[in-house]
């Protein structure tokens, strides 16, 4: 089994969440800003570039709201992978400090963009983002 380690941050600002669209695979989906540690990165400091690399932001965290674990099966994965894959997802809570909302460019994302607490179940969206919110509400994040 192939393992993944990454860091996404939740932003809310104003009742909205930053949201960046996921453009990998068949099944594009909107998702946490964050993704994956570079060899020796600290999950803290991959979270804050990666929110920097798909958004445009800089953020500054404000604590670890949960770590998830997903099993995601071979069926599941991008073309070529021949085993399944544990996902282990360090979710944080952050706030903007700096740069401009934009898209990302050749990257694993297309697009960043804001949206309204209420209307993200609405969104063609990855578990993650569920979870993720889920972290937030326990934590009275919100």
């Amino acid at each position: 089994m192939d393992l993944r380690v990454a860091a996404y941050v939740v932003v809310i600002e104003e009742g909205r969440l930053l949201l960046a669209h996921w453009n990998q695979g068949s099944r594009p989906a909107w998702t946490m800003p964050g993704g994956g540690l570079e060899p020796g990165e600290h999950p803290a400091d991959a979270a804050r570039r990666e929110v920097r690399e798909e958004t445009g932001y800089d953020v500054e965290l404000d604590g670890i709201l949960g770590v998830d674990s997903a099993v995601i099966p071979v069926t599941h994965r991008l073309s070529g992978a021949t085993v399944p894959m544990q996902a282990l997802r360090i979710v944080y809570r952050g706030h903007i400090v700096g740069g401009d909302l934009r898209n990302e460019l050749d990257g694993s994302t297309d697009e960043a963009a804001w949206f309204p607490i209420g209307e993200v179940d609405d969104l063609t969206r990855v578990k993650l983002v569920d979870t993720a919110l889920s972290f937030a509400r326990d934590s009275e994040a919100f």
